[in-house]
């Protein structure tokens, strides 16, 4: 039994560095859309400049989001072996999801993929209650479990079209007066903004794959209590920074060019709106989707200009994938068990 808890958590500790990863592809383009689209970088400089600021994100954004995304399901009470075979279908469920949406270039949401995937591989397996809902905490004036993560997802976007919109009418009243030659001090700018956006998406987004890895060494016994190491912020850190680099440049057409025609002032303003969001969320334990900020920032910007002008029909669908992407990595998640227990002969 413990050589399986060992060759399990692994197999697990894999899983989630692959999902850190495919996180890191998935939402490449998130960061880099805007930059590219406005000519501010080519894609190779912002590769590198993106690259470098996430990679730093997790090391130095704190450990509070892992610490809420490690503690939603509770799977103490449940045999190691068992824990860690739902960890790994919850991850796969995400990651097929992730996959299957950058091949069909849809800016869904990584932190939707994720909790869809552990709610079903943790309900389908050992019953609902061992979900941290938090609708009783809640009732009580405290935000916890999937209440607190599904608040930080809905308002985040909101958050992110509200800034995005105050934030180009704050911008273009500055530069009433400014002439053409200012979109090159616009462009440069953007390092910096770009370089912020970056950060703050890795001190979110792999703050997830942290809790997550913790969560595997809590429940195989490797360690006492739920701390993160300093070596998982650094796997974690060095995996979503590879998918990084290797770009999801298919939802860069979406995010830079299918929503709203994207110019330097434009992609200024969606890089501030955006790093401010994620950066604030992280600081309060909350995870979000970068992919739905950026995206509701562009539209915010888009209905303060020109409101006509904004492809409302592909909204619809970012809409769309908000909403089923959470029950369709659960369905996906529960499939993975099954199959889980089809090789294992039975529950594990």
């Amino acid at each position: 039994m413990a050589e399986g808890v060992v060759l399990l958590a692994t197999i697990t500790v894999v899983i989630v560095l692959l999902f850190d990863y495919t996180n890191g592809f998935h939402d490449a383009a998130n960061i880099v859309a805007t930059v590219i689209a406005s000519r501010a970088m080519t894609p190779a400089q912002a590769v590198v400049i993106v690259g470098v600021f996430e990679f730093l994100g997790p090391l130095l954004g704190g450990t509070a989001v892992a610490n809420t995304i490690g503690k939603f399901v509770a799977l103490d009470g449940v045999a190691p072996l068992l824990s860690l075979a739902i960890l790994l279908c919850g991850l796969l469920g995400a990651i097929v999801w992730n996959l299957g949406t950058w091949y069909f270039g849809i800016p869904s949401s990584s932190s939707h993929a994720l909790v869809g995937g552990l709610i079903g591989a943790v309900t389908v397996s050992v019953g609902s209650d061992h979900v941290v809902w938090g609708f009783g905490e809640l009732l009580h004036g405290h935000l916890t479990g999937i209440v607190k993560v599904l608040a930080a997802l809905l308002l985040s976007p909101l958050l992110g079209f509200w800034l995005g919109y105050l934030a180009h009418r704050l911008l273009t009243a500055v530069l009433m007066a400014a002439n053409p030659a200012a979109n090159a001090r616009l462009r440069g700018l953007q390092f910096v903004t770009a370089a912020g956006l970056a950060f703050s998406h890795g001190a979110n987004d792999a703050q997830k794959s942290m809790g997550i890895l913790t969560l595997v060494l809590l429940l195989g016994g490797f360690i006492p209590t739920f701390e993160v190491p300093f070596w998982v912020m650094l796997a974690c850190a060095t995996a979503i920074t590879l998918g990084i680099l290797s770009g999801g440049w298919r939802i860069v057409r979406t995010l830079g060019f299918a929503i709203y025609r994207v110019r330097p002032i434009h992609a200024l303003g969606s890089q501030l709106t955006s790093a401010a969001v994620i950066l604030a969320a992280s600081a309060g334990g909350a995870p979000v989707s970068t992919t739905h900020v950026v995206a509701t920032s562009i539209m915010g910007i888009g209905a303060s200009e020109r409101p006509r002008a904004v492809r409302w029909a592909k909204a619809k669908d970012i809409a769309v994938t908000w909403v089923i992407t959470i029950p369709g990595a659960a369905l996906v998640a529960i499939q993975a068990y099954a199959l889980v227990n089809l090789f294992l002969g039975g529950p594990p």
